[in-house]
């Protein structure tokens, strides 16, 4: 089942890829945030290996909105002086 979910999610990301610039945001951040779960189940019904080839098509989708939340999160925050 794990398996037709994810199949089910890499032609989401391409059709979302497939949309204008500015309408990939709302889509492509959901389907980002969706992907550790689904790489989770794949881990339980299919073993390391599953996992390790979703984490591989993951990184290269999503591999510049991975490097810019990576930056963002990294940055300190300025606390109240």
């Amino acid at each position: 089942m794990s398996l037709i979910a994810a199949i089910l999610w890499v032609l989401a990301t391409t059709a979302v890829a497939m949309l204008p610039v500015e309408r990939h945001f709302v889509p492509g951040r959901i389907l980002l945030f969706i992907a550790p779960f689904l790489l989770v189940w794949m881990g339980f019904e299919m073993g390391w290996m599953a996992v390790a080839f979703g984490l591989f098509a993951v990184g290269s989708m999503y591999r510049r909105p991975i490097k810019y939340y990576w930056t963002k999160w990294r940055q300190p925050t300025e606390g109240p002086q």
